[in-house]
């Protein structure tokens, strides 16, 4: 089952590219937590690279963005790199994020591509499902961090 919108975000503490990551680290800010399928692949590298072309909205709305796959740490580190994202990539090789998250399979097969808005105080305010529409991710988190699109769920 998928966390929802109003739903206390999951709790985690796990290796990214730029050292251990704790959720309630970020407690006073927004957190974009977005989940994909894998590093170099098409859609993934869309969606990667629109949150980085519209990194410094997030941090000027007083975000941050953290993205998440099960890819190994050098995987990791070689798409951060490739494609100069500036944002932390979780390694989440064993599923448990993505499953605390509960983030569906596409076709009962893929990792899905899942994005969760979570608010200053750990709340879930928006999740959106979407394995398609990779370029529409960043442009929905940011209009829920900024108030301008409600967090629906």
């Amino acid at each position: 089952m998928t966390v929802a919108a109003g739903e206390v975000a999951p709790t985690f503490d796990l290796p990214s590219t730029e050292g251990r990551i704790k959720l309630d680290r970020y407690l006073g800010k927004w957190v974009v937590l977005y989940f994909y399928p894998a590093d170099n692949t098409r859609n993934c590298t869309i969606e990667a690279c629109s949150f980085r072309n519209s990194h410094q909205d997030f941090l000027d709305a007083g975000a941050v963005v953290i993205g998440v796959s099960g890819d190994t740490m050098e995987s990791h580190q070689g798409f951060k790199e490739k494609w100069k994202l500036p944002y932390p990539l979780i390694v989440d090789e064993d599923g448990a994020l993505r499953e605390a998250y509960g983030v569906p399979k596409t076709f009962g097969l893929f990792d899905g591509r899942t994005t969760f808005v979570i608010d200053p105080k750990g709340v879930v305010r928006d999740v959106f499902n979407s394995q398609f529409k990779a370029k529409q991710h960043h442009r929905r988190a940011l209009g829920v961090v900024k108030g301008i699109l409600p967090g629906i769920g």
